[in-house]
Protein backbone atom coordinates (compact mmCIF):
# COMPACT_ATOMS: atom_id res chain seq x y z
CA UNK A 1 0.00 0.00 0.00
CA UNK A 2 2.75 2.43 0.95
CA UNK A 3 4.64 1.73 -2.25
CA UNK A 4 1.61 2.65 -4.26
CA UNK A 5 1.31 5.93 -2.39
CA UNK A 6 4.98 6.73 -3.04
CA UNK A 7 4.73 5.94 -6.75
CA UNK A 8 5.97 8.88 -8.82
CA UNK A 9 4.02 7.81 -11.91
CA UNK A 10 0.36 6.85 -11.57
CA UNK A 11 -0.32 4.58 -14.56
CA UNK A 12 -3.98 4.12 -13.61
CA UNK A 13 -4.49 7.88 -13.54
CA UNK A 14 -2.92 8.29 -16.98
CA UNK A 15 -5.11 5.56 -18.41
CA UNK A 16 -8.11 7.47 -17.17
CA UNK A 17 -6.88 10.71 -18.74
CA UNK A 18 -6.22 8.95 -22.03
CA UNK A 19 -9.92 8.11 -22.27
CA UNK A 20 -10.49 11.82 -22.94
CA UNK A 21 -7.95 11.74 -25.80
CA UNK A 22 -10.06 9.38 -27.94
CA UNK A 23 -11.96 12.19 -29.73
CA UNK A 24 -8.58 13.71 -30.66
CA UNK A 25 -6.83 10.48 -31.63
CA UNK A 26 -5.59 11.85 -34.98
CA UNK A 27 -3.89 14.82 -33.30
CA UNK A 28 -2.38 12.52 -30.68
CA UNK A 29 -0.89 10.22 -33.36
CA UNK A 30 0.40 13.26 -35.22
CA UNK A 31 2.13 14.49 -32.06
CA UNK A 32 3.79 11.13 -31.55
CA UNK A 33 5.09 11.31 -35.14
CA UNK A 34 6.41 14.83 -34.53
CA UNK A 35 8.16 13.65 -31.36
CA UNK A 36 9.97 10.92 -33.36
CA UNK A 37 10.97 13.36 -36.11
CA UNK A 38 12.24 15.94 -33.61
CA UNK A 39 14.37 13.32 -31.86
CA UNK A 40 15.89 12.19 -35.16
CA UNK A 41 16.57 15.72 -36.42
CA UNK A 42 18.12 16.75 -33.09
CA UNK A 43 20.54 13.81 -33.18
CA UNK A 44 21.31 14.38 -36.87
CA UNK A 45 22.84 17.85 -36.38
CA UNK A 46 26.08 16.71 -34.59
CA UNK A 47 26.47 13.83 -37.04
CA UNK A 48 26.30 16.13 -40.06
CA UNK A 49 28.78 18.45 -38.32
CA UNK A 50 31.11 15.47 -37.78
CA UNK A 51 31.05 14.59 -41.48
CA UNK A 52 31.61 18.22 -42.50
CA UNK A 53 34.69 18.46 -40.26
CA UNK A 54 36.23 15.08 -41.14
CA UNK A 55 35.48 15.14 -44.88
CA UNK A 56 36.18 18.81 -45.59
CA UNK A 57 37.66 20.94 -42.81
CA UNK A 58 40.20 18.41 -41.47
CA UNK A 59 41.34 17.64 -45.03
CA UNK A 60 41.41 21.33 -46.01
CA UNK A 61 39.06 20.54 -48.90
CA UNK A 62 36.15 22.77 -49.91
CA UNK A 63 34.61 20.01 -52.02
CA UNK A 64 31.36 18.81 -50.46
CA UNK A 65 31.54 21.35 -47.60
CA UNK A 66 28.70 23.48 -49.04
CA UNK A 67 26.61 20.32 -49.43
CA UNK A 68 26.92 19.55 -45.69
CA UNK A 69 26.09 23.15 -44.81
CA UNK A 70 22.94 23.03 -46.97
CA UNK A 71 21.85 19.74 -45.37
CA UNK A 72 22.49 21.19 -41.91
CA UNK A 73 20.45 24.30 -42.79
CA UNK A 74 17.56 22.19 -44.11
CA UNK A 75 17.57 20.04 -40.98
CA UNK A 76 17.50 23.13 -38.76
CA UNK A 77 14.60 24.68 -40.72
CA UNK A 78 12.58 21.46 -40.60
CA UNK A 79 13.36 21.07 -36.92
CA UNK A 80 12.05 24.60 -36.27
CA UNK A 81 8.84 23.94 -38.24
CA UNK A 82 8.23 20.62 -36.50
CA UNK A 83 8.94 22.23 -33.12
CA UNK A 84 6.37 24.94 -33.82
CA UNK A 85 3.74 22.37 -34.83
CA UNK A 86 4.59 20.22 -31.84
CA UNK A 87 4.22 23.02 -29.28
CA UNK A 88 0.98 24.31 -30.83
CA UNK A 89 -0.81 20.98 -31.10
CA UNK A 90 0.43 19.67 -27.74
CA UNK A 91 -1.05 22.76 -26.09
CA UNK A 92 -4.19 22.50 -28.27
CA UNK A 93 -4.70 18.89 -27.20
CA UNK A 94 -4.23 19.75 -23.53
CA UNK A 95 -6.75 22.60 -23.66
CA UNK A 96 -9.37 20.54 -25.52
CA UNK A 97 -8.93 17.64 -23.14
CA UNK A 98 -9.28 19.85 -20.07
CA UNK A 99 -12.33 21.54 -21.58
CA UNK A 100 -14.04 18.14 -21.78
CA UNK A 101 -13.03 17.22 -18.22
CA UNK A 102 -14.16 20.62 -16.87
CA UNK A 103 -17.56 20.27 -18.59
CA UNK A 104 -17.98 16.81 -17.08
CA UNK A 105 -16.98 18.10 -13.64
CA UNK A 106 -19.38 21.05 -13.78
CA UNK A 107 -22.20 18.83 -15.03
CA UNK A 108 -21.46 16.53 -12.08
CA UNK A 109 -21.50 19.44 -9.62
CA UNK A 110 -24.87 20.60 -10.94
CA UNK A 111 -26.45 17.34 -9.79
CA UNK A 112 -25.01 17.01 -6.31
CA UNK A 113 -27.30 16.92 -3.32
CA UNK A 114 -27.47 20.06 -1.22
CA UNK A 115 -25.88 18.01 1.57
CA UNK A 116 -22.65 17.86 -0.45
CA UNK A 117 -22.49 21.66 -0.60
CA UNK A 118 -23.42 21.90 3.08
CA UNK A 119 -20.19 20.02 3.87
CA UNK A 120 -17.92 21.41 1.13
CA UNK A 121 -15.89 24.57 0.75
CA UNK A 122 -16.87 26.69 -2.25
CA UNK A 123 -13.27 27.94 -2.55
CA UNK A 124 -11.95 24.37 -2.81
CA UNK A 125 -14.51 23.49 -5.51
CA UNK A 126 -13.55 26.62 -7.46
CA UNK A 127 -9.91 25.52 -7.27
CA UNK A 128 -10.87 22.11 -8.66
CA UNK A 129 -12.88 23.59 -11.54
CA UNK A 130 -10.42 26.33 -12.52
CA UNK A 131 -6.83 26.18 -11.23
CA UNK A 132 -6.51 22.40 -11.09
CA UNK A 133 -7.87 22.13 -14.62
CA UNK A 134 -5.04 24.27 -16.00
CA UNK A 135 -2.53 22.00 -14.30
CA UNK A 136 -4.14 19.02 -16.06
CA UNK A 137 -3.81 20.82 -19.40
CA UNK A 138 -0.09 21.27 -18.70
CA UNK A 139 0.31 17.47 -18.48
CA UNK A 140 0.01 17.33 -22.25
CA UNK A 141 1.00 20.86 -23.24
CA UNK A 142 4.22 21.01 -21.21
CA UNK A 143 4.70 17.64 -19.55
CA UNK A 144 4.07 14.26 -21.10
CA UNK A 145 5.00 14.89 -24.74
CA UNK A 146 8.02 16.95 -23.75
CA UNK A 147 9.27 14.10 -21.57
CA UNK A 148 8.63 11.57 -24.33
CA UNK A 149 10.52 13.74 -26.82
CA UNK A 150 13.48 14.13 -24.47
CA UNK A 151 13.61 10.41 -23.65
CA UNK A 152 13.51 9.50 -27.34
CA UNK A 153 16.23 12.05 -28.12
CA UNK A 154 18.42 10.53 -25.40
CA UNK A 155 17.83 7.02 -26.76
CA UNK A 156 18.80 8.06 -30.30
CA UNK A 157 21.87 9.98 -29.09
CA UNK A 158 22.87 7.03 -26.88
CA UNK A 159 22.73 4.66 -29.86
CA UNK A 160 24.71 6.96 -32.16
CA UNK A 161 27.41 7.55 -29.54
CA UNK A 162 27.82 3.84 -28.89
CA UNK A 163 28.03 3.17 -32.62
CA UNK A 164 30.51 6.02 -33.21
CA UNK A 165 33.04 5.42 -30.40
CA UNK A 166 32.60 2.99 -27.52
CA UNK A 167 35.45 4.33 -25.33
CA UNK A 168 34.27 7.93 -25.41
CA UNK A 169 30.72 6.69 -24.82
CA UNK A 170 31.78 4.84 -21.66
CA UNK A 171 33.19 8.07 -20.18
CA UNK A 172 29.80 9.71 -20.73
CA UNK A 173 27.83 6.78 -19.36
CA UNK A 174 29.86 6.58 -16.14
CA UNK A 175 28.33 9.92 -15.11
CA UNK A 176 24.76 9.06 -16.15
CA UNK A 177 23.86 6.66 -13.27
CA UNK A 178 24.76 9.36 -10.74
CA UNK A 179 22.47 11.87 -12.44
CA UNK A 180 19.73 9.29 -12.94
CA UNK A 181 19.75 8.44 -9.25
CA UNK A 182 19.66 12.13 -8.33
CA UNK A 183 16.74 12.62 -10.73
CA UNK A 184 14.83 9.77 -9.13
CA UNK A 185 15.26 11.22 -5.63
CA UNK A 186 14.37 14.68 -6.93
CA UNK A 187 11.13 13.44 -8.50
CA UNK A 188 10.08 11.65 -5.32
CA UNK A 189 10.49 14.71 -3.12
CA UNK A 190 9.00 17.06 -5.68
CA UNK A 191 5.78 15.02 -5.76
CA UNK A 192 5.37 15.40 -2.00
CA UNK A 193 6.14 19.10 -2.23
CA UNK A 194 3.56 19.70 -4.96
CA UNK A 195 0.87 17.82 -3.04
CA UNK A 196 1.53 20.20 -0.16
CA UNK A 197 1.40 23.20 -2.50
CA UNK A 198 -1.95 22.13 -3.99
CA UNK A 199 -3.41 21.69 -0.49
CA UNK A 200 -2.33 25.17 0.51
CA UNK A 201 -3.66 26.67 -2.76
CA UNK A 202 -7.08 25.16 -2.01
CA UNK A 203 -6.98 26.50 1.56
CA UNK A 204 -5.94 29.93 0.32
CA UNK A 205 -8.70 30.08 -2.32
CA UNK A 206 -11.30 28.94 0.19
CA UNK A 207 -10.21 31.50 2.80
CA UNK A 208 -10.15 34.43 0.36
CA UNK A 209 -13.50 33.49 -1.23
CA UNK A 210 -15.29 33.27 2.12
CA UNK A 211 -13.81 36.52 3.47
CA UNK A 212 -14.61 38.49 0.32
CA UNK A 213 -18.18 37.18 0.35
CA UNK A 214 -18.58 38.04 4.03
CA UNK A 215 -16.66 41.34 3.91
CA UNK A 216 -19.58 43.34 5.34
CA UNK A 217 -19.69 41.12 8.43
CA UNK A 218 -15.93 41.39 8.92
CA UNK A 219 -16.05 45.17 8.80
CA UNK A 220 -19.18 45.43 10.96
CA UNK A 221 -17.48 43.44 13.71
CA UNK A 222 -14.05 45.07 13.12
CA UNK A 223 -12.38 41.76 12.33
CA UNK A 224 -9.91 43.24 9.80
CA UNK A 225 -6.79 42.78 11.97
CA UNK A 226 -7.71 39.24 13.01
CA UNK A 227 -8.46 38.13 9.43
CA UNK A 228 -5.31 39.85 8.19
CA UNK A 229 -3.32 37.81 10.71
CA UNK A 230 -5.11 34.59 9.67
CA UNK A 231 -4.43 35.34 6.02
CA UNK A 232 -0.73 35.92 6.71
CA UNK A 233 -0.53 32.51 8.39
CA UNK A 234 -2.23 30.70 5.50
CA UNK A 235 -0.20 32.61 2.94
CA UNK A 236 2.95 31.77 4.92
CA UNK A 237 2.17 28.05 4.72
CA UNK A 238 1.59 28.46 0.98
CA UNK A 239 4.95 30.21 0.59
CA UNK A 240 6.66 27.52 2.68
CA UNK A 241 5.28 24.82 0.38
CA UNK A 242 6.56 26.62 -2.72
CA UNK A 243 9.96 27.26 -1.14
CA UNK A 244 10.38 23.52 -0.70
CA UNK A 245 10.09 23.10 -4.48
CA UNK A 246 12.55 25.97 -5.00
CA UNK A 247 14.99 24.34 -2.57
CA UNK A 248 14.84 20.98 -4.36
CA UNK A 249 15.30 22.73 -7.72
CA UNK A 250 18.26 24.74 -6.44
CA UNK A 251 20.01 21.50 -5.44
CA UNK A 252 19.22 19.36 -8.44
CA UNK A 253 19.75 21.66 -11.42
CA UNK A 254 23.23 22.91 -10.47
CA UNK A 255 24.16 19.26 -9.86
CA UNK A 256 22.90 18.36 -13.35
CA UNK A 257 24.87 21.25 -14.93
CA UNK A 258 28.00 20.26 -13.00
CA UNK A 259 27.70 16.65 -14.21
CA UNK A 260 27.40 17.80 -17.81
CA UNK A 261 30.39 20.15 -17.53
CA UNK A 262 32.59 17.50 -15.88
CA UNK A 263 31.65 14.99 -18.56
CA UNK A 264 32.48 17.44 -21.37
CA UNK A 265 35.84 18.12 -19.70
CA UNK A 266 36.67 14.40 -19.43
CA UNK A 267 35.66 13.75 -23.05
CA UNK A 268 37.65 16.76 -24.27
CA UNK A 269 40.70 15.57 -22.32
CA UNK A 270 40.55 11.89 -23.28
CA UNK A 271 39.26 12.53 -26.80
CA UNK A 272 41.88 15.22 -27.39
CA UNK A 273 44.64 12.74 -26.50
CA UNK A 274 43.13 10.27 -28.98
CA UNK A 275 42.94 12.95 -31.70
CA UNK A 276 46.65 13.64 -31.17
CA UNK A 277 47.34 9.90 -31.45
CA UNK A 278 45.09 9.71 -34.55
CA UNK A 279 42.76 7.11 -33.00
CA UNK A 280 39.81 9.52 -32.96
CA UNK A 281 38.96 12.10 -35.61
CA UNK A 282 38.34 15.77 -34.90
CA UNK A 283 34.78 15.44 -36.18
CA UNK A 284 34.02 12.62 -33.74
CA UNK A 285 35.38 14.64 -30.81
CA UNK A 286 33.35 17.72 -31.78
CA UNK A 287 30.20 15.62 -32.28
CA UNK A 288 30.65 14.06 -28.84
CA UNK A 289 31.02 17.49 -27.26
CA UNK A 290 27.74 18.40 -29.00
CA UNK A 291 26.06 15.11 -27.99
CA UNK A 292 26.80 15.42 -24.26
CA UNK A 293 24.46 18.42 -23.69
CA UNK A 294 21.88 16.62 -25.83
CA UNK A 295 22.14 13.64 -23.49
CA UNK A 296 22.33 15.53 -20.19
CA UNK A 297 20.08 18.50 -20.98
CA UNK A 298 17.03 16.30 -21.75
CA UNK A 299 17.59 14.53 -18.44
CA UNK A 300 17.63 17.91 -16.72
CA UNK A 301 14.56 19.01 -18.71
CA UNK A 302 12.78 15.77 -17.90
CA UNK A 303 13.19 16.57 -14.23
CA UNK A 304 11.95 20.11 -14.89
CA UNK A 305 8.97 18.90 -16.92
CA UNK A 306 8.36 16.23 -14.34
CA UNK A 307 7.54 19.06 -11.93
CA UNK A 308 4.79 20.12 -14.32
CA UNK A 309 3.70 16.53 -14.75
CA UNK A 310 3.53 15.99 -10.98
CA UNK A 311 1.45 19.12 -10.47
CA UNK A 312 -0.90 17.95 -13.20
CA UNK A 313 -1.17 14.47 -11.70
CA UNK A 314 -1.92 15.85 -8.24
CA UNK A 315 -4.55 18.17 -9.76
CA UNK A 316 -6.08 15.33 -11.81
CA UNK A 317 -6.30 13.15 -8.71
CA UNK A 318 -8.23 15.87 -6.90
CA UNK A 319 -10.55 16.56 -9.85
CA UNK A 320 -11.36 12.87 -10.38
CA UNK A 321 -12.02 12.53 -6.66
CA UNK A 322 -14.87 15.05 -7.08
CA UNK A 323 -16.08 13.35 -10.28
CA UNK A 324 -16.06 9.98 -8.51
CA UNK A 325 -18.11 11.34 -5.61
CA UNK A 326 -21.59 9.85 -5.66
CA UNK A 327 -23.78 12.45 -4.02
CA UNK A 328 -26.58 12.80 -6.54
CA UNK A 329 -30.28 12.48 -5.84
CA UNK A 330 -31.45 9.25 -7.51
CA UNK A 331 -33.32 10.40 -10.61
CA UNK A 332 -34.86 7.03 -11.38
CA UNK A 333 -38.47 8.18 -11.65
CA UNK A 334 -40.23 7.58 -14.96
CA UNK A 335 -43.32 9.76 -14.52
CA UNK A 336 -43.05 13.08 -16.37
CA UNK A 337 -45.29 15.64 -14.71
CA UNK A 338 -46.91 17.91 -17.28
CA UNK A 339 -49.17 19.78 -14.85
CA UNK A 340 -49.92 18.94 -11.22
CA UNK A 341 -53.39 19.50 -9.79
CA UNK A 342 -51.61 20.28 -6.55
CA UNK A 343 -52.73 17.74 -3.93
CA UNK A 344 -49.77 17.27 -1.54
CA UNK A 345 -49.37 14.56 1.10
CA UNK A 346 -46.62 14.15 3.69
CA UNK A 347 -47.07 10.74 5.32
CA UNK A 348 -45.00 9.87 8.43
CA UNK A 349 -41.91 11.65 7.12
CA UNK A 350 -38.62 11.33 9.02
CA UNK A 351 -35.49 13.23 8.04
CA UNK A 352 -32.10 14.24 9.44
CA UNK A 353 -29.24 16.33 8.06
CA UNK A 354 -26.81 14.71 10.49
CA UNK A 355 -27.00 11.04 11.47
CA UNK A 356 -28.96 10.43 14.68
CA UNK A 357 -30.10 14.08 14.86
CA UNK A 358 -33.70 14.01 13.64
CA UNK A 359 -35.07 17.21 12.11
CA UNK A 360 -38.51 15.87 11.14
CA UNK A 361 -40.06 13.19 13.35
CA UNK A 362 -42.97 11.47 11.67
CA UNK A 363 -44.49 14.55 10.03
CA UNK A 364 -47.87 14.01 8.35
CA UNK A 365 -50.15 16.55 6.70
CA UNK A 366 -52.04 17.09 3.45
CA UNK A 367 -52.70 20.08 1.22
CA UNK A 368 -55.70 20.20 -1.08
CA UNK A 369 -55.24 21.48 -4.63
CA UNK A 370 -55.54 25.25 -4.80
CA UNK A 371 -55.32 25.72 -1.04
CA UNK A 372 -52.87 27.86 0.91
CA UNK A 373 -51.14 26.22 3.86
CA UNK A 374 -49.19 28.40 6.30
CA UNK A 375 -46.42 26.81 8.37
CA UNK A 376 -45.48 28.57 11.59
CA UNK A 377 -43.13 27.76 14.43
CA UNK A 378 -39.92 28.72 16.15
CA UNK A 379 -36.55 28.80 14.40
CA UNK A 380 -35.25 25.26 13.90
CA UNK A 381 -38.70 23.70 14.08
CA UNK A 382 -38.28 22.14 10.62
CA UNK A 383 -40.26 24.59 8.44
CA UNK A 384 -37.58 25.15 5.77
CA UNK A 385 -36.79 21.44 5.73
CA UNK A 386 -40.28 20.76 4.36
CA UNK A 387 -39.47 23.05 1.40
CA UNK A 388 -36.20 21.24 0.75
CA UNK A 389 -37.82 17.81 0.86
CA UNK A 390 -40.72 18.72 -1.43
CA UNK A 391 -38.20 19.71 -4.11
CA UNK A 392 -36.05 16.65 -3.37
CA UNK A 393 -32.96 18.67 -2.52
CA UNK A 394 -32.56 15.95 0.10
CA UNK A 395 -34.02 12.44 0.31
CA UNK A 396 -36.15 11.47 3.28
CA UNK A 397 -35.10 8.73 5.68
CA UNK A 398 -38.56 7.25 6.11
CA UNK A 399 -42.14 7.84 4.96
CA UNK A 400 -43.55 9.16 1.69
CA UNK A 401 -44.19 12.49 0.03
CA UNK A 402 -46.83 12.42 -2.72
CA UNK A 403 -48.19 14.94 -5.20
CA UNK A 404 -51.53 14.04 -6.80
CA UNK A 405 -51.16 10.59 -5.25
CA UNK A 406 -47.78 9.96 -6.92
CA UNK A 407 -44.65 9.43 -4.83
CA UNK A 408 -42.25 12.23 -5.80
CA UNK A 409 -39.47 9.62 -6.11
CA UNK A 410 -41.38 8.23 -9.09
CA UNK A 411 -41.42 11.65 -10.80
CA UNK A 412 -38.46 12.78 -12.88
CA UNK A 413 -36.48 15.46 -11.05
CA UNK A 414 -36.67 17.90 -13.94
CA UNK A 415 -40.46 17.76 -14.30
CA UNK A 416 -40.96 17.82 -10.51
CA UNK A 417 -38.92 20.97 -10.00
CA UNK A 418 -40.37 22.61 -13.11
CA UNK A 419 -43.84 22.38 -11.56
CA UNK A 420 -42.75 23.75 -8.16
CA UNK A 421 -41.64 27.37 -7.80
CA UNK A 422 -39.81 28.48 -4.67
CA UNK A 423 -39.36 31.99 -3.30
CA UNK A 424 -36.82 31.96 -0.49
CA UNK A 425 -36.16 34.55 2.17
CA UNK A 426 -32.47 34.61 1.22
CA UNK A 427 -32.76 35.59 -2.45
CA UNK A 428 -29.82 34.81 -4.72
CA UNK A 429 -29.32 36.89 -7.86
CA UNK A 430 -26.57 36.43 -10.44
CA UNK A 431 -24.30 39.20 -11.68
CA UNK A 432 -26.53 39.78 -14.71
CA UNK A 433 -29.51 41.82 -15.91
CA UNK A 434 -32.84 41.77 -14.12
CA UNK A 435 -34.38 40.11 -17.19
CA UNK A 436 -31.88 37.26 -17.20
CA UNK A 437 -32.26 36.81 -13.45
CA UNK A 438 -36.00 36.43 -13.96
CA UNK A 439 -35.90 34.09 -16.96
CA UNK A 440 -32.60 32.38 -16.03
CA UNK A 441 -31.99 32.40 -19.79
CA UNK A 442 -34.95 30.10 -20.42
CA UNK A 443 -35.69 30.52 -24.17
CA UNK A 444 -39.35 29.63 -23.57
CA UNK A 445 -39.89 32.77 -21.47
CA UNK A 446 -40.04 35.88 -23.64
CA UNK A 447 -39.40 39.44 -22.50
CA UNK A 448 -43.01 40.30 -23.33
CA UNK A 449 -44.19 37.51 -21.02
CA UNK A 450 -41.97 38.89 -18.26
CA UNK A 451 -43.44 42.37 -18.74
CA UNK A 452 -46.99 41.03 -18.56
CA UNK A 453 -46.21 39.01 -15.42
CA UNK A 454 -44.56 42.02 -13.77
CA UNK A 455 -47.65 44.14 -14.46
CA UNK A 456 -49.89 41.35 -13.11
CA UNK A 457 -48.19 41.33 -9.71
CA UNK A 458 -47.64 45.09 -9.65
CA UNK A 459 -43.86 45.44 -9.87
CA UNK A 460 -43.41 46.58 -13.48
CA UNK A 461 -43.20 50.25 -12.47
CA UNK A 462 -40.57 49.47 -9.83
CA UNK A 463 -38.37 47.70 -12.42
CA UNK A 464 -38.82 50.46 -15.00
CA UNK A 465 -37.75 53.03 -12.39
CA UNK A 466 -34.27 51.45 -12.34
CA UNK A 467 -31.56 52.57 -14.82
CA UNK A 468 -32.07 50.59 -18.07
CA UNK A 469 -35.16 48.89 -16.60
CA UNK A 470 -35.12 45.17 -17.26
CA UNK A 471 -31.55 45.44 -18.60
CA UNK A 472 -30.25 46.79 -15.28
CA UNK A 473 -27.26 44.76 -14.10
CA UNK A 474 -27.71 43.90 -10.42
CA UNK A 475 -24.03 42.86 -10.01
CA UNK A 476 -22.80 39.96 -7.88
CA UNK A 477 -25.50 38.50 -5.59
CA UNK A 478 -27.78 41.43 -6.49
CA UNK A 479 -25.89 43.96 -4.33
CA UNK A 480 -27.28 46.86 -6.39
CA UNK A 481 -30.79 46.13 -5.05
CA UNK A 482 -32.26 46.26 -1.56
CA UNK A 483 -33.41 43.06 0.14
CA UNK A 484 -37.04 43.95 -0.63
CA UNK A 485 -36.27 44.60 -4.28
CA UNK A 486 -34.41 41.32 -4.56
CA UNK A 487 -37.39 39.49 -3.11
CA UNK A 488 -39.72 41.17 -5.60
CA UNK A 489 -37.49 39.90 -8.42
CA UNK A 490 -37.67 36.39 -6.96
CA UNK A 491 -41.48 36.62 -6.85
CA UNK A 492 -41.54 37.50 -10.52
CA UNK A 493 -39.03 34.73 -11.29
CA UNK A 494 -41.41 32.23 -9.70
CA UNK A 495 -44.54 33.70 -11.28
CA UNK A 496 -43.38 33.65 -14.92
CA UNK A 497 -42.83 29.87 -14.78
CA UNK A 498 -46.58 29.42 -14.09
CA UNK A 499 -45.96 26.67 -11.50
CA UNK A 500 -48.56 24.19 -10.25
CA UNK A 501 -47.26 24.52 -6.68
CA UNK A 502 -45.77 27.55 -4.97
CA UNK A 503 -43.49 27.37 -1.94
CA UNK A 504 -42.90 30.70 -0.27
CA UNK A 505 -40.78 32.03 2.57
CA UNK A 506 -42.31 35.48 2.94
CA UNK A 507 -40.08 37.00 5.64
CA UNK A 508 -39.97 40.80 5.48
CA UNK A 509 -38.04 41.66 8.63
CA UNK A 510 -35.52 43.83 6.75
CA UNK A 511 -37.88 45.23 4.11
CA UNK A 512 -39.13 48.82 3.92
CA UNK A 513 -42.87 49.50 4.11
CA UNK A 514 -43.22 50.28 0.38
CA UNK A 515 -41.51 47.03 -0.66
CA UNK A 516 -43.51 45.13 1.96
CA UNK A 517 -46.77 46.36 0.42
CA UNK A 518 -45.58 45.32 -3.03
CA UNK A 519 -44.56 41.92 -1.64
CA UNK A 520 -47.96 41.50 0.01
CA UNK A 521 -49.73 42.33 -3.26
CA UNK A 522 -47.44 39.96 -5.16
CA UNK A 523 -48.08 37.22 -2.61
CA UNK A 524 -51.85 37.60 -2.98
CA UNK A 525 -51.57 37.47 -6.75
CA UNK A 526 -49.27 34.50 -7.23
CA UNK A 527 -50.93 32.33 -4.56
CA UNK A 528 -54.46 32.88 -5.90
CA UNK A 529 -55.94 29.59 -7.15
CA UNK A 530 -52.60 27.83 -6.79
CA UNK A 531 -51.51 25.25 -4.21
CA UNK A 532 -49.21 27.18 -1.90
CA UNK A 533 -47.08 26.28 1.09
CA UNK A 534 -46.06 29.42 2.93
CA UNK A 535 -43.58 29.73 5.79
CA UNK A 536 -45.63 32.56 7.24
CA UNK A 537 -44.23 35.55 9.07
CA UNK A 538 -47.10 38.00 8.62
CA UNK A 539 -50.47 37.76 10.33
CA UNK A 540 -52.24 38.81 7.13
CA UNK A 541 -50.93 35.76 5.28
CA UNK A 542 -51.69 33.40 8.17
CA UNK A 543 -55.31 34.57 8.42
CA UNK A 544 -55.85 33.97 4.71
CA UNK A 545 -54.47 30.41 4.86
CA UNK A 546 -56.88 27.52 4.42
CA UNK A 547 -54.83 25.59 6.95
CA UNK A 548 -52.16 26.49 9.48
CA UNK A 549 -49.55 23.90 10.46
CA UNK A 550 -47.81 24.64 13.74
CA UNK A 551 -44.37 23.00 14.15
CA UNK A 552 -42.10 22.57 17.14
CA UNK A 553 -38.81 20.63 17.30
CA UNK A 554 -39.55 18.60 14.16
CA UNK A 555 -43.13 17.70 15.08
CA UNK A 556 -46.49 19.05 13.99
CA UNK A 557 -48.12 20.06 17.25
CA UNK A 558 -51.29 21.67 15.86
CA UNK A 559 -53.22 21.98 12.58
CA UNK A 560 -56.29 24.01 11.66
CA UNK A 561 -57.54 27.42 10.58
CA UNK A 562 -56.65 30.63 12.37
CA UNK A 563 -59.99 30.76 14.19
CA UNK A 564 -59.92 27.05 15.09
CA UNK A 565 -56.46 27.26 16.61
CA UNK A 566 -57.27 30.37 18.64
CA UNK A 567 -60.10 28.45 20.33
CA UNK A 568 -57.63 25.91 21.80
CA UNK A 569 -57.02 26.87 25.39
CA UNK A 570 -53.28 27.08 26.13
CA UNK A 571 -52.57 26.03 22.56
CA UNK A 572 -49.15 26.51 21.00
CA UNK A 573 -50.51 28.70 18.19
CA UNK A 574 -52.62 30.78 20.57
CA UNK A 575 -49.55 31.51 22.66
CA UNK A 576 -47.52 32.34 19.53
CA UNK A 577 -50.29 34.64 18.35
CA UNK A 578 -50.47 36.48 21.65
CA UNK A 579 -46.69 36.87 21.97
CA UNK A 580 -45.79 37.67 18.38
CA UNK A 581 -48.66 38.19 15.94
CA UNK A 582 -50.97 40.20 18.17
CA UNK A 583 -48.32 42.91 18.46
CA UNK A 584 -48.26 43.14 14.67
CA UNK A 585 -52.08 43.43 14.54
CA UNK A 586 -52.07 46.20 17.15
CA UNK A 587 -49.32 48.05 15.32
Amino acid sequence: MSKKKESIFDVKLFKRLFVYIKPYKTIFIGLVALVILLALFSAATPKITEYAIDDSIAKHQSKGFLFYICILLAVLILQTVFQLLFIFYATWLGQNLVMDVRVKLFNHLLRFKMKYYDNSSVGVLITRAVTDMERIADIFGQGLFMIFRDLLTMAVVFGIMMYTNLKLSLIVFVMLPILLYATRIFQKYMKKAFEEVRNEVSNLNSFVQERLTGMKILQLFTREKVEYKNFKEINGRHKKGWLKTVWYNSIFFPLADLSSSVTIGLVAWYGGLNVIEDTVTQGVLISFVMYIPMLFRPLRQIADKFNTLQMGMVAATRVFKVIDTTSQIDDTGSYVAKQFKGDILFNDVYFNYVEDEAVLKGVSFDVKAGNIVAIVGATGAGKSTIINLLNRFYDIKKGTICIDGIDIKDVTLSSLRTQIAVVLQDVFLFADTILNNITLNNPNITEEAVHRAAKDIGIHDFIMSLPNGYQYNVKERGVMLSSGQRQLISFLRAYVTNPSILVLDEATSSVDSYSEQLIQNATDKITKGRTSIVIAHRLATIKKADKIIVMDAGNIVEQGTHDELLKKDKGYYKNLYEVQFLQEEVA
